[in-house]
């Protein structure tokens, strides 16, 4: 993808940068800023206020809400949910200066800036703060307001500072098991009462063991 397509809808208050790519039917709503580089996939939405770093990748079917703060070296799937207020880090020593404190310290890439990547599927609830060199698994959620500084495994449901596991949670949201219960019993098979799926654990895992929708575009 490349160039801004047709049908998308850009708020004339937006600044996107030389190269951004922004594909069929995305919104990007007014007084956000999309640095150079930056790929917004087709069908999404960037809420108001919103910063996209240079070159950060961006799926199809995201939401991000308004002043979301998306750092370089983040890559953001397909359907994601970003809530409004989030922020995303990157440097694991955050200093305004340099070593030799004789000028500011670059805020491009270096070796030192850590890569997060947020799965398919994934919800991020309002002002949540995410560590750099995470990943956020396949249809995770983070609770509002959490800080994240560990990976998320698929399916699980984070909340709290620092976030810890608290549930399973199903593709379309609601809750099929305490953390607890589903490592006591993993290999129990659990129904989603709100869209049917049914899940079961799996080396440590949580898998789709059926889904009447037959996985719809962001797959099994």
């Amino acid at each position: 993808m490349s160039g801004i397509d047709s049908t998308a809808r850009i708020h004339e208050t937006a600044l996107l940068e030389a190269g951004v790519s922004v594909g069929a039917r995305t919104s990007i709503w007014d007084n956000v800023h999309v640095r150079r580089g930056a790929s917004i996939g087709h069908d999404s939405i960037v809420g108001e206020k919103s910063y996209i770093a240079y070159d950060v990748p961006v799926g199809n079917f995201v939401k991000i809400n308004a002043m979301v703060y998306i750092c370089a070296e983040v890559s953001i799937g397909d359907g994601v949910m970003i809530s409004a207020g989030t922020t995303f880090t990157n440097d694991v020593f955050p200093r305004a200066m340099d070593m030799s404190l004789e000028g500011l310290e670059t805020s491009e890439v270096t070796e030192e800036t850590l890569r997060t990547v947020v799965e398919n599927g994934v919800t991020i609830g309002a002002q949540a703060t995410i560590g750099p060199g995470l990943t956020l698994g396949r249809f995770s959620m983070v609770g509002m307001g959490s800080v994240v500084t560990r990976d998320v495994p698929d399916h699980v449901l984070v909340v709290g500072n620092p976030a810890r596991p608290v549930g399973i949670v199903c593709v379309c949201g609601p809750r099929l098991a305490s953390f607890e219960e589903f490592q006591a019993s993993p290999e129990v098979e659990r129904s989603c009462a709100r869209c049917g799926r049914r899940f079961v654990g799996e080396a440590g895992r949580v898998r789709l063991a059926h889904d009447p929708f037959g996985g719809g575009k962001l797959g099994p």
